[in-house]
């Protein structure tokens, strides 16, 4: 609309100064035609070409002599005078705009200068009615000219949005449709072939996230067999292993020296091995019941762990105690023992693997929106390989012969309150994990 506006009002104006230019020099030919003679022309004469020039009088104006060539009677006063020589741009748009919006048939005055130098200005009086029509047939043809463009360009710009953006985006949904009946088939992995830049980032984009997608799905694939053979293995194997702990049970009351000293070193390996069998097995059903929400002191909690681990004040591996005896958490009691237990004994044994003595600390706290617990030790820290899969089963694991899945349980538990594990140091120094429980859950709206 506002391409048109711009090309059609400075168009109109145009053609009104032209037209009026014309009607100029048609009644400057025709004065000129009578002062080639010096004779008087007939009055029928004089009529023919004022009407031929479309105009009632013609004042030709030759050496400063102001001179009335041609004339008939107006039927009517003179309304406006416009004269050619000072118009300006806006002028001449204003005034076409005027014609335009009038529907009044008035005479007007124009002014100009002759062509060829044929004097020093020429005059003409003229109906409006005329020049009205003439500007609203020029307009008709050229709003129809616009509008077949309009449509040519816009039956174009519809091909090329079809054929540049619909279409490559049309295809890009037919594959991701194509792709989700069948994520694990490689081959419906969509291949970009966009010309448009930003389509075709799109599409590589979507192609590596279906490669890796594909390929996550075939190592879940292959993981999931893997783990049912596994559980199967493990529950026979923990079967076996049960009848084995109970005959290593009998041979710890031997009389022989020797089969006395070895009996704990069997026993101490069955009963991991057995261990092991169970976290498997519990890891791979996945069916963590939801957490019991309850109330209770945390200090004596901590206190059970402590002792259920063979920890004191006064041992090889001490355990500080750093909790208010008033300090009431909401959590449930049994799966938060299970979590801190497993931290306190992965302390514990890795400060024993260093056949020195150390320390392990638990405390606990709470602010305006959470509880924490913080269990740390002066171990040797964690390997940088652990670190970097620490919470991912069967690859988090910071000792030999550990399976790593006792810290993916824990971090399970923990988010099923809602909270968050996780580890804020490891070094030379010792290990530091947080546990994080929010006092409100937070609620879906």
């Amino acid at each position: 609309m506002l391409a048109e506006v711009l090309i059609f009002v400075p168009s109109i104006a145009r053609f009104r100064a032209d037209y009026l230019m014309q009607r100029l020099e048609k009644a400057q030919i025709a004065s000129l035609a009578l002062l080639t003679t010096d004779e008087t022309i007939a009055p029928d004469l004089e009529k023919e070409l004022l009407t031929n020039a479309e105009v009632f009088n013609v004042v030709l104006r030759r050496d400063e002599v102001r001179q009335l060539v041609l004339s008939s009677p107006i039927p009517s006063e003179i309304a406006a005078t416009y004269d050619l020589r000072l118009s300006g741009p806006w002028e001449l748009i204003r005034n076409a705009i005027e014609v335009m919006i009038n529907p009044e048939n008035r005479v007007i005055r124009v002014i100009g200068n002759p062509v060829q130098q044929a004097g020093l200005l020429i005059e003409i009086t003229m109906e409006t009615g005329p020049l009205r029509r003439a500007m609203i047939d020029y307009g008709i043809r050229i709003l129809v000219l616009s509008a077949l463009i309009s449509a040519v360009t816009a039956v174009l710009l519809f091909i090329s949005v079809q054929t540049m953006i619909v279409g490559p985006i049309r295809r890009v949904v037919r594959h991701m449709l194509a792709y989700a009946e069948a994520p694990e088939d490689a081959r419906r992995v969509i291949a970009p072939s966009a010309g448009v830049e930003e389509l075709r980032m799109a599409e590589e984009a979507l192609e590596q996230m279906q490669r890796q997608l594909t390929g996550a799905l075939k190592q879940k694939e292959r993981l999931a067999q893997l783990g049912g053979a596994v559980a199967k293995i493990s529950h026979d194997l923990r079967n076996i292993l049960t009848t084995a702990q109970l005959f290593a049970d009998r041979i710890e009351d031997s009389a022989d020296p020797i089969v006395a000293r070895s009996a704990p070193k069997l026993v101490n390996s069955i009963t991991r091995a057995v261990n092991l069998c169970e976290s498997t097995l519990a890891f791979g059903k996945a069916e963590e019941p939801p957490p019991r929400l309850d109330r209770f002191a945390i200090r004596p909690l901590l206190e059970d762990v402590a002792e259920g681990e063979g920890l004191s004040s006064e041992g090889e591996v001490n355990c500080l105690i750093d909790a208010p005896p008033g300090l009431i958490l909401r959590a449930d009691s049994e799966q938060l023992l299970r979590v801190i237990d497993n931290l306190v004994r992965n302390a514990r044994q890795a400060i024993e693997a260093t056949g020195k003595g150390g320390t392990i600390e638990l405390a606990a706290g709470e602010d305006e929106s959470e509880w924490w617990i913080r269990v740390g030790d002066t171990g040797p820290g964690l390997p940088e390989k652990a670190k970097e899969h620490l919470f991912e089963a069967f690859q988090g694991n910071a000792r030999k012969g550990g399976t790593g899945l006792g810290l993916v349980i824990a971090a399970e538990l923990v988010r099923g309150h809602g909270g968050k594990l996780e580890l804020t140091r490891s070094d030379e120094e010792g290990t530091e994990f947080l546990i994080r429980l929010p006092k409100q859950l937070d609620e879906i709206s």
